[in-house]
């Protein structure tokens, strides 16, 4: 973890602490409410729930410090990408959305938007500065792509795409502020799924966009507003409980997958391992120029679909399970939703298991 992170780390679990009075409760309190005591003039008050909750308040504040930006909670990390193209595009505008990135996104450009109006294209992410940006309105990244953990160059992509008039959005999900900071690389907009790692315990679905730009963030929270894409304050409540041990959990987590992806390239049973942390992956070095930590995502390759579902079934330390990002290790074949990928591709994510005693379930799984 950088200096810059440590100290973010540290500051968090205390955002509180200048609130609160004498006798407040240190713990955030939860707060169900769909009305508010409202006499007279409501400026500058809670007003209604589906305008602002004191719950979502705090938990935005420590997304808001988490990426040195303002940020809005919403209640996925779905919500959050529908978010950003429904409040900034129109009829007319065309984006670009990695090919082998997180598929939903594709799915609700090609259903949706495009009925809209707005049209796309879709590259991959190891070669997505090829061929420019001009004509595009939004320029959509995902790096380490999900679930071949691809990369693409940030700082290049948005240097390229603010020179063509583009917007450049990125899918920060699969590794946290505290992994990757693409705002910081020159990205415009954040968006991320808080359902995997930043809330860690797999108990709710929520997500978040970030942006410096205040007319970005002002159209965005009146489309929520509007559209009432909000978040329940008991999901707000869930997600701040899980942030403050983010640090703790995603170090322990990619501490972990490093030692892990490295045994695995040397199991006869493995035909291939995908970590950006390997010397052998192909962005290996523009991994460590732009990423903070390598992740906790391993892609491997077994030799058949049989094999990859006899290896996830078998494993004791391993949560047959979609998604990720959870203090429990879990995996799934992700050909079974269409994914490109080889019918024997596993999606490895690790979790908070003691690592010795994780390896040791996976090398017998393995065996099998």
């Amino acid at each position: 973890m950088t200096d810059s992170s440590s100290a973010r780390a540290a500051q968090l679990a205390h955002l509180r602490r200048a609130e609160l009075a004498k006798g407040d409760p240190v713990a955030l309190p939860l707060t169900m409410a769909s009305m508010f005591h409202l006499p007279g003039d409501p400026a500058g008050f809670a007003q209604y729930g589906r305008f602002s909750n004191p719950t979502w308040d705090a938990v935005e504040k420590m997304l808001s410090h988490l990426e040195d930006a303002p940020a809005l909670g919403f209640p996925s990390g779905m919500a959050a990408n529908a978010a950003v193209f429904f409040a900034l595009l129109q009829s007319g505008d065309r984006i670009l959305l990695p090919s082998d990135g997180y598929y939903t996104t594709r799915v609700l450009t090609e259903r949706f938007l495009t009925r809209l109006g707005v049209s796309y294209d879709t590259r991959p992410t190891a070669t997505f500065l090829d061929g420019g940006f001009e004509g595009y309105r939004l320029v959509f990244l995902e790096t380490p792509a999900n679930p071949s953990l691809d990369i693409c160059d940030i700082a290049a992509v948005a240097k390229a795409a603010h020179a063509a008039g583009a917007l450049v959005v990125a899918d920060n999900t699969t590794m946290t502020p505290y992994g990757q900071r693409p705002l910081e690389l020159g990205a415009d907009i954040i968006v991320a799924a808080d359902t995997k790692a930043p809330n860690g315990h797999s108990d709710v679905l929520f997500g978040h966009v970030a942006s410096r730009d205040a007319d970005i963030m002002a159209a965005i929270s009146d489309w929520r507003k509007l559209a009432g894409g909000i978040p329940g304050p008991f999901e707000a409540w869930l997600v701040h409980r899980g942030l403050e041990t983010l640090h703790v959990r995603f170090e322990r987590m990619c501490n972990t997958a490093e030692a892990v992806a490295s045994r695995l390239v040397q199991h006869k049973a493995v035909k291939a391992v995908r970590f950006p942390g390997l010397a052998d992956h192909p962005a290996h070095n523009l991994a460590r120029a732009q990423m903070e930590r390598f992740g906790f995502l391993i892609g491997l390759t077994l030799g058949s679909q049989e094999q990859a579902e006899r290896f996830i079934d078998g494993c004791a330390l391993i949560q047959p399970a979609t998604s990720f990002g959870g203090v429990h290790t879990s995996a799934e074949r992700r050909a079974r939703w269409g994914d490109a990928v080889e019918p024997g591709f596993v999606r490895l994510s690790i979790g908070c298991e003691p690592m010795e005693d994780l390896w040791a379930a996976i090398d017998a799984a393995l065996a099998e």
